[in-house]
């Protein structure tokens, strides 16, 4: 059952980015990812093209969310670790609370992650926004040890810990009987293990 918006004579349509983001998961559902186009998406909420543009750039944009607020959220929990515990423990809890979503949500954080990680058309997308969450960890490290983000420690935190992250979702995905923290918990451990930092 579609969730449309109408508007009434004379008012503009109102909407917001989570209205979008159902819809659009709604027709990806049915229609894949590829065969839903964002006119159709425009047309389940009731609102026009530009519209959607004032909240995603793209369509491969839409899987991410608020992407830009899940980044500003991420280094605000890294910044508030402890600063005298190991820089692989600030890493490890960093990510583990990153990715600490109330139940309630998890249905379509599932939803999102088995589209991101499993559509061919959206990988190309989906290496810049690893990119930017990667650069993240790196200016974290960067910040902890006094080197530079470009420097081989940071760059091999940020590369180590995605991989990881990547791994643990995978598990999920093939396996939700699992809290996605459990496996991101026992992921991160590899950090310590490998890095010695």
């Amino acid at each position: 059952m579609s969730r449309s918006v109408r508007a009434s004579p004379g008012r503009p349509p109102r909407t917001d980015r989570a209205e979008i983001e159902q819809a659009a998961f709604g027709l990806f559902a049915v229609h894949g990812f590829d065969g839903t186009t964002l006119d159709m998406i425009a047309g389940e909420v009731g609102v026009g093209r530009r519209t959607l543009f004032g909240y995603f750039a793209s369509k491969n944009d839409i899987p991410w969310g608020d992407f830009a607020a899940s980044l500003a959220s991420f280094r605000t929990i890294l910044a508030d670790q402890p600063t005298d515990e190991p820089l692989w423990s600030s890493v490890h809890r960093g990510v583990v609370a990153f990715n600490d979503f109330d139940e309630a949500v998890m249905p379509l954080h599932r939803q999102r992650m088995q589209l991101i990680l499993s559509t061919p058309t959206l990988q190309a997308h989906s290496v810049l926004q690893y990119g930017a969450w990667r650069r993240v960890i790196v200016d974290h490290v960067a910040d902890r040890t006094g080197t530079s983000a470009g420097d081989p420690l940071p760059q091999a935190v940020g590369h180590v810990s995605l991989a990881l992250s990547i791994s643990a979702y995978d598990q999920w995905l093939a396996d939700g009987s699992v809290r996605l923290t459990t496996y991101l918990e026992e992921a991160m451990t590899h950090l310590r293990n490998y890095l010695r930092i």
